[in-house]
C-alpha cells in the first residue's frame, strides 16, 4: 500500500480543524516569519504575531498526537537596531497553552553568505523548536547517529581515572561525562546543532528550506508508515521528504499557486486526497 498524500487549501487554523484529533506523529513547518514575506502572506507585524500564531497553535495541539512532536523553524530578526523578542514570547505564551518546551536545535547555515550592518553581521543560523503535548513522546535516535570520526582515537588515547569515573549519566543513558564511554565506538550521538548548507534553488518560492533538515527530523521522531503534517506546505518540501521516506504527508497552504505547483509534482507518482 502506497503512502497518501493530503494537500489542503486554506489557512491552516481553519483546515486543522477538519483533521481528526491525535492523528498526527510530527509537525514540521516553517511559517512566515514576523515582518517577511509582505507579497505573499502578508508580513504579520512582530506586534501581533504571537496572536496571530496561537489559534494555529491551539490547532496543532489538537491533532498531534500524545506521543508526537511538533519542529517549529523559525527566526526573530532585527528591527531599528534592535532583535525582535516575539520569538521568546511565542514560546511563553505556548507553555501557557499546554505545550512543552523539550528542546532547541540550532541549523547552521554553512554556505551564508558575508554581510555587515552597522551593529551587527549576518545571521547564519535559525531556531528549530521542539514542542511535545507529554514528557514521554517517540525519539529514534539511533536513527540520526554520525560517525565517530578518527578525533577519538587522538584526543581519548590517554585518559586519566578521573575521565574514567567522574559524572555517570544522571537518566541512565550510560554516557554523561564518563569520558572512557566513548572509546571504540564507531558511532555517535549528535548534537542539536545540525550543519546545512541553505537551499540555493528555490524552487519558486521565497522561502524554501534544504530537503536534509525535515528529512533529519523525520528520522528523529516518526517511522514508516507515520504520518507528518506541515500546515504551511510552500514549496512543498516537508511533503515530498516525507513521502519519500515511506510516511504520509498532509501539507496546507494559503497561496493557491503553491498548492498547484505542489500537486502538479506529485500527481501520478502516489495518490492525493484533498
Amino acid at each position: 500500500m502506497k503512502n497518501k498524500i493530503k494537500l489542503l487549501l486554506g489557512d491552516a487554523a481553519k483546515e486543522l480543524s477538519k483533521l481528526p484529533p491525535n492523528s498526527i506523529d510530527l509537525i514540521f513547518t516553517s511559517p512566515p516569519y514576523a515582518e517577511r514575506r509582505k507579497t505573499t502572506y502578508g508580513g504579520i507585524s512582530q506586534y501581533e504575531y504571537v496572536d496571530w500564531f496561537m489559534p494555529i497553535a491551539d490547532e496543532l495541539y489538537e491533532v498531534l498526537k500524545p506521543t508526537g512532536t511538533f519542529i517549529l523553524n523559525i527566526k526573530e530578526s532585527a528591527f531599528n537596531g534592535e532583535r525582535s523578542t516575539y520569538v521568546l514570547e511565542l514560546i511563553l505564551k505556548m507553555r501557557e497553552h499546554g505545550w512543552l518546551w523539550t528542546e532547541e536545535f540550532i541549523w547552521h547555515k554553512k554556505n551564508s553568505y558575508p554581510g555587515k550592518w552597522p551593529n551587527r553581521f549576518r545571521d547564519s543560523w535559525e531556531r528549530l523548536l521542539q514542542f511535545n503535548k507529554e514528557k514521554q513522546f517517540n525519539m529514534y535516535q539511533e536513527a540520526v547517529m554520525v560517525p565517530m570520526g578518527d578525533w577519538a582515537k587522538s584526543r581519548l588515547r590517554n585518559l586519566s581515572e578521573t575521565d574514567k569515573v567522574r559524572d555517570p549519566s544522571k537518566v541512565g543513558s550510560g554516557f554523561g561525562k564518563n569520558i572512557s564511554n566513548w572509546i571504540n565506538r564507531d558511532m555517535a550521538y549528535p548534537t542539536n546543532v545540525i550543519h546545512l548548507a541553505t537551499e540555493c534553488n528555490n524552487k519558486n518560492h521565497p522561502a524554501a528550506f534544504p530537503e536534509e533538515l525535515p528529512e533529519w527530523f523525520i528520522k528523529l521522531f516518526t517511522k514508516e508508515g507515520d504520518t507528518v503534517l506541515d500546515p504551511f506546505m510552500g514549496s512543498g518540501t516537508t511533503v515530498f521528504v516525507a513521502n519519500r521516506m515511506g510516511r504520509d504527508a498532509i501539507g496546507v497552504e494559503i497561496v493557491a499557486e503553491y498548492l498547484e505547483m505542489v500537486r502538479e509534482k506529485i500527481e501520478n507518482a502516489e495518490p492525493v486526497l484533498f
